[in-house]
């Protein structure tokens, strides 16, 4: 008989709070204004194994399985930088993306740290590409072929 194994989110404790999410449509805006990421933003695309498609421009990739254990050290970077927005996501955003930005606003809760701001990108990276040519002409390694069956959200 095989045994199912736990979810890899299981070995670590379940977010308290929620936390925000951002529509695609305000981060479009914000890169239009002239914000950019590592700079005014942080983007964190937390996808592993199905990393394919591209990335949106200036995301960090850190996989949702390694991220626990390094939040202290990336809240130390972050802290220090410019960033005042942290903004995570993943395939969907239905998993990773918000259980990513609701451990981090956790640890922003507990340390009383309000220069920081944790958010999950609505529709992840397949709502970011169905979003149409605005959307994906501001993605790096973009693949058409991979979003062809996306349709707009």
């Amino acid at each position: 008989m095989v045994q199912a194994t736990s979810p890899w989110y299981e070995a670590y404790p379940a977010p308290k709070n929620a936390a925000p999410i951002i529509p695609r449509q305000e981060l479009l805006q914000w890169i239009h204004d002239g914000k950019q990421a590592g700079v005014d933003f942080a983007l964190i695309d937390l996808r592993r194994t199905d990393l394919e498609g591209g990335t949106i421009r200036g995301a960090i990739n850190l996989p949702a399985q390694s991220l626990y254990p390094t939040i202290p050290a990336l809240y130390s970077l972050l802290s220090s930088s410019k960033v005042k927005h942290v903004i995570w996501y993943c395939g969907s955003c239905g998993g990773r993306g918000t259980r990513a930005a609701a451990w981090f606003a956790d640890y922003l809760e507990e340390r009383q740290d309000s220069s920081l701001e944790s958010l999950a990108l609505e529709g992840g990276i397949k709502g970011w590409a169905a979003g149409g040519k605005e959307f994906t002409d501001l993605m790096d390694k973009y693949d058409e072929s991979v979003w062809a069956n996306l349709k707009s959200q």
